[in-house]
């Protein structure tokens, strides 16, 4: 007797199912790249408005556009690092309070 795998719909064997195995590798480097992109974009639209002068007479940019620059770019970094410490925190600080409401009810009979 031989044994056949027929093909589902979608290209994979119909007896050899497999389960997922965690979060799609392709798809999170996705999420990450559209988040540093729009990053970056932010961080350089808002360092643009801010630094470069409006006049434009030279083709590089002026020493102090550069150094206005290099600080708005490090304190938007900064600034973004605090606000996911934060977050951080209040996510853990959510978590551990669901955590004592299921323990309070599973003592509460329910």
């Amino acid at each position: 007797q031989t044994h056949r795998d027929t093909m589902n719909f979608f290209g994979g064997g119909g007896q050899q199912q497999q389960q997922p195995q965690g979060p799609d590798p392709v798809f999170a480097a996705k999420t990450e790249m559209e988040m540093y992109t729009d990053l970056f974009n932010k961080i350089s639209s808002s360092c643009f408005q801010k630094c470069a002068s409006r006049r434009h007479r030279d083709q590089e940019l002026s020493l102090g556009e550069m150094t206005c620059t290099d600080r708005c770019v490090s304190k938007y970094l900064d600034s973004q690092q605090l606000v996911g410490e934060v977050l951080r925190k209040a996510n853990e600080a959510q978590l551990q309070q669901q955590q004592q409401m299921m323990q309070l009810q599973q003592q509460m009979g329910g």
